[in-house]
């Protein structure tokens, strides 16, 4: 998924690959029982990010591909032009409910085909041109 880092101003600072991970049984659980769901994305390490690469030096990508893989075979696989809202919508839109701070980070969704990984299991996460993103679920 792709991630931006906030910088002065609000404006985009920099970019990144990330994999944004839910615990799918808590947030079942609170919303079955009408709670926030902040549970199933509140645990340790839910969204490991790659290196940041400078919007200064790369500029600011509008298309690309953006992709998941479990174990070597595609779960998600798109283009970041196809994301439902823009980077400057997401940023106004957030800015409504938040003050944004510098480096702050973002992780703008993720294609579909979002299913459950196991223990074990090995996801690639990787954006054209920011590069890949390898975690072991463990």
């Amino acid at each position: 998924e792709l991630v931006v880092a906030v910088g002065e101003n609000g404006e985009v600072a920099g970019w990144a690959v990330g994999v944004d991970l839910t615990r799918r049984d808590l947030q079942s659980e609170a919303k079955a029982k009408g709670r926030p769901w902040e549970a199933g994305k509140a645990f340790d390490r839910p969204a490991p990010i790659g290196p940041l690469h400078p919007a200064s030096r790369i500029g600011h990508p509008a298309k690309g591909a953006v992709w998941v893989q479990v174990d070597g075979k595609d779960r998600q696989r798109s283009d970041i032009a196809n994301l439902i809202w823009s980077v400057p919508e997401v940023i106004a839109d957030l800015s409504k409910y938040f003050e944004l701070q510098p480096g702050d980070l973002i992780y703008t969704g993720t294609p579909e085909g979002v299913a459950a990984v196991a223990r074990g299991q090995t996801m690639t996460g990787g954006i054209e041109g920011l590069g890949e993103l390898k975690v072991k679920v463990v």
